[in-house]
């Protein structure tokens, strides 16, 4: 394994955990900052809403820079956003904190995904997009128990320099580790491919000329499909808690331990499906989400059984992130190795996921009970498995009439 990818995992990890550790110290921070329930909850809402908006725009307006150097920027932002959330004296600086470091996020992975990928050998792609991903995984399970531990012991504050510190460490792994040919861009007229030293030879370097790659029917419809899949799972993540303790009867204080064993799934599938991606992408990819599917319906229909909850939230986990890899590598196949593309798939599985939470929140609304999420979330995924499958037939077709036009 290039010890590139390690340095990317360890900024995935530290940028998933600043994402996920507010979860667990929203009463301390409210508190310590004198402001409500609903505006410290904006520490959450407006990190998410920053990281659709910085996807795009950081990644545009650095499309003609070395893709080493913007990631070495974008982990310096990450560390300078968190440190102001870490000395913040009022909510208005806490808030800017928050926002500061969600900038860099989405742009981190989409332009992360691509060096990744330059690393390894080209049946290895969607593995080395996984193993960048891993570490988001891992913070997943680790982002709101560290953060309530560490809160605990030694004050909200603490936490948010641990992560300042782990921005640190990333930031010199990136320069340390990272090769400086690693995703470069080389521009040149004909189709994206791989170079001897990890250049994507591409025809995509110049903002105006990235924008060229949305011309491409396979780009929205991987992108739509990302967008759909992600709101399905997070529809029904959002609410899940409500599942646990109204239906499935467990205690609130099971909650924590119950979200590990989804965080774990989701390390599982991030790893299965990069492998499987690398066999057969779209294969891949449609068996995943019809996996997801199934897994929230039967989760709506077993809801009250506690055993059959543990097995499918896991399984919830395995099946909602085995897609991720092959989505990010088939969009950035399609898109020829253009940047923007990459970053348009992490600002759409956002827009996916507020979807799909707000769509999970009107079926609670209209008093269709708590399981009623679970069934919207897999309603949403299946209509993903169809835009996939459209997808994938386009994709076989064109493939079908250039072998038939080489002959």
């Amino acid at each position: 394994m290039p010890s590139g990818l390690i340095a990317l995992a360890l900024g995935g990890f530290g940028i998933g955990l600043t994402e996920f550790l507010i979860a667990g110290l929203l009463p301390q921070v409210a508190s310590s900052l004198a402001v409500s329930e609903a505006a410290a909850g904006w520490l959450i809402s407006g990190y998410a809403l920053s990281v659709a908006v910085g996807a795009i725009a950081l990644t545009a307006a650095t499309a003609r820079l070395p893709r080493k150097h913007i990631l070495v920027g974008l982990a310096a932002l990450f560390v300078i956003g968190n440190l102001l959330s870490a000395v913040a004296p009022n909510y208005q600086v806490m808030l800017l904190g928050r926002i500061v470091a969600a900038l860099c996020h989405g742009s981190f992975f989409g332009i992360g995904s691509l060096v990744a990928r330059s690393l390894v050998a080209p049946e290895k792609k969607s593995q080395a997009v996984a193993v960048m991903f891993a570490g988001l995984t891992v913070a997943n399970v680790l982002g709101v128990p560290f953060g309530a531990l560490v809160g605990e012991r030694w004050g909200w504050r603490a936490a948010f320099w641990a992560v300042t510190a782990i921005g640190l460490l990333a930031l010199a792994a990136i320069a340390a580790l990272v090769p400086s040919w690693a995703g470069r861009v080389q521009p040149v007229a004909g189709a994206g491919q791989a170079t001897e030293a990890g250049a994507e030879r591409v025809p995509f370097s110049g903002l105006a000329q990235q924008f060229r790659a949305f011309r491409s029917w396979q780009v929205w419809l991987t992108l739509v499909a990302t967008a759909l899949g992600y709101g399905g799972m997070f529809g029904a993540f959002s609410y899940i808690a409500y599942t646990f303790t109204e239906v499935s009867g467990f205690a609130p204080a099971d909650v924590a331990w119950l979200l590990m064993v989804y965080g774990v799934g989701l390390v599982v599938g991030n790893l299965i499906g990069g492998r499987a991606a690398d066999r057969d992408r779209d294969r891949a990819l449609v068996l995943a989400l019809l996996g997801l599917a199934l897994t929230l319906a039967l989760f709506g229909l077993l809801a009250e059984s506690a055993t059959a909850s543990v097995v499918l939230v896991f399984l919830m986990g395995v099946t909602g992130f085995a897609s991720v890899p092959g989505m990010i590598t088939r969009v950035t196949d399609f898109a020829h190795g253009a940047a923007l593309a990459a970053s348009a798939n992490v600002a759409a599985s956002n827009v996916g996921n507020a979807l799909g939470a707000w769509l999970g929140g009107v079926a609670l609304s209209a008093g269709l009970g708590y399981t009623a999420p679970l069934y919207v979330g897999a309603g949403i995924v299946l209509i993903s498995v169809a835009v996939m499958v459209v997808a994938a037939q386009r994709a076989r077709s064109s493939q079908e009439a250039d072998r038939l036009a080489v002959r």
